[in-house]
């Protein structure tokens, strides 16, 4: 994980740890969310140590699997510079990019492929270690920052204790990097018990984790802009006037790649609406944290759940037999997959894939078969309560779901247009401003097969010319003869109504031509508009 180790939680709003069971282990081991790298590593080394039918290959690298049909039966590794194979009867897919999945022919998608976004790559990450920090200074002013800011009422997200800290978001906002595919962002910090600081900011755009030049060349990147950042940070970072660069990780950061498809795939929904799953193998409930890219160089994030489920269905490829796979690849939407990416999760779901294959091997039932019935569910989840898991059953609503416009909004969230924050806010009762109109339009379009690259909405945002935008969507997708630039706002309407973008509450709720519409009335038209130009 490239010295990962400020971990995202998983905290339902009550604060109950949702991911128990090892995870909890682990996090209370080694003394909470930020922790020391050698003695996380050297928990692992001692609790596979004391497992007497697990053998450990640090130095082993997967080369593919050996198949039968569609059935995994073993895998060929290359150990000291030979080939090896070994068999068994069931395969848990751990790879952070889901490689033994993708090698036996499981189907998937890769980055945003899946909302239309078939360049976005997530931004990678080169965390890196400063020693001559004063973690002192940086305490009392990030904490002095936090307390002003709940005195006056704005809460911002800065904070330390004696272990780790986060802020610094406006300096990293106000660096220049000098490579212009790089962005500094704010800090999150870790500090090691010698005295250094590791530090997760430093984001590196258009990359491609799966192909090696592209990778070597973010490293390469990364490292030559550090030579800039360093003395900015020194110059501009209460704390840092002394620091100097200790060292880098020796890999990337990476949040993205593939997105296996399984039995289920865990969508936004799922998580924004905190839906319950029958079959409940884990519950997550980190914010849906898309972070930076080429194309939304501040990254967003679309909403944040109190807690959801992550179905067995979710770790079974579609068509692969005796595999199961976890971790950020496994069968989550892009969207989703930017909560249920975090590392606690992804060992809670670890935990359950290993249960599920002693369980399948005794029973002498397929993952498949075991996801199919409720009786074997019901088993692997009493196995996992037993060793500490926390799989209670929740009902629980979002305010947000009960508004007219929910629906609309929805169905833009579902593609990443729209955010609510961490505080779930989608601001739809308020006016929408013509900026943020046209960037959802244009996004629409640029998703679509309509023959526009663009459309402009000249003059100030009323209704009108908000209608009269979409109208010119429509009749692009149609005949193009109908285009005029001179067409009245009442024909407009007309091809609006007969297309069945608007009508009935929407109708009226556009009456006022003169109005600017709200994020509401926009999220519906807009819904409307992609459904009706979308390819069938």
């Amino acid at each position: 994980m490239g010295k990962l180790n400020f971990l995202d939680m998983c905290n339902g709003r009550d604060g109950t740890l949702l991911t128990r069971g090892i995870f909890e282990e682990f996090y209370k081991e080694v003394g909470g969310s930020g922790f020391e790298i050698k003695e996380a590593n050297n928990f692992f080394l001692e609790i596979i140590g004391n497992e007497p039918l697990l053998t450990f290959k640090t130095q082993a690298q997967l080369l593919a699997p050996i198949m039968d049909g569609n059935t995994i039966t073993g895998v060929k590794v290359l150990e000291q510079g030979s080939e090896v194979v070994y068999s068994g009867k069931r395969f848990i897919d751990a790879t952070a990019d889901g490689d033994l999945s993708a090698m036996a022919g499981a189907s998937y998608t890769y980055g945003g492929e899946d909302i239309g976004e078939i360049d976005r790559k997530m931004g990678v990450t080169l965390i890196f270690e400063l020693s001559g920090v004063n973690w002192t200074r940086v305490f009392f002013h990030l904490n002095t920052q936090r307390l002003f800011g709940a005195l006056t009422g704005n809460r911002l997200a800065v904070g330390a204790t004696n272990k780790i800290a986060w802020g610094y978001e406006e300096e990293g906002f106000e660096y220049v990097p000098a490579d212009s595919m790089i962005r500094f962002r704010g800090l999150n910090m870790t500090r090691q018990r010698g005295g250094s600081v590791l530090i997760n900011a430093l984001v590196v755009f258009d990359t491609d984790p799966l192909d090696s030049a592209s990778y070597s060349e973010a490293v390469r990147r990364a490292e030559a802009e550090l030579v800039k950042l360093l003395p900015y940070m020194r110059g501009n970072y209460a704390g840092f006037r002394n620091a100097e660069l200790a060292s880098t990780a020796d890999r990337l950061y990476v949040r993205e790649t593939r997105h296996i498809i399984g039995e289920y795939q865990l969508t936004i929904d799922d998580v924004l609406e905190n839906r319950d799953s029958w079959d409940k193998i884990a519950i997550g409930s980190y914010p849906a944290d898309v972070q930076p890219s080429v194309s939304q160089p501040s990254g967003t994030v679309i909403g944040n759940p109190d807690r959801y489920a992550v179905p067995f269905r979710c770790l079974i490829p579609l068509k692969i037999e005796n595999l199961l796979i976890v971790g950020r690849s496994s069968s989550y939407t892009s969207l989703a997959a930017s909560s249920a990416r975090v590392v606690p999760l992804g060992m809670a779901c670890g935990q359950a894939a290993g249960t599920a294959a002693a369980q399948s091997v005794s029973e002498g039932s397929s993952f498949r078969q075991m996801s199919r019935s409720p009786d074997a569910v019901a088993r692997l989840q009493s196995a996992l309560r037993a060793q500490g898991a926390y799989l209670e059953d929740f009902d629980i609503q979002e305010p947000i779901m009960s508004h007219w416009a929910y629906d609309g909004m929805a169905s833009l969230r579902r593609l990443g247009l729209i955010g609510g924050g961490y505080n779930n806010d989608y601001k739809l009762d308020q006016p929408i401003d013509k900026a943020h109109f046209q960037n959802l339009l244009n996004s629409i379009v640029s998703r679509s097969d309509v023959d526009i690259d663009s459309v402009r909405v000249t003059g100030t945002l009323t209704n009108r010319n908000v209608l009269d935008s979409v109208a010119y969507v429509v009749l692009s997708a149609g005949d193009s003869s109908e285009l005029n630039e001179k067409r009245s706002h009442a024909d407009n309407m007309a091809h609006l109504s007969a297309a069945g973008l608007i009508d009935g509450d929407l109708l009226k709720r556009f009456d006022d031509s003169s109005a600017v519409p709200t994020t509401a009335e926009a999220a519906v038209l807009l819904a409307n508009l992609y459904n009706c130009i979308m390819p069938s």
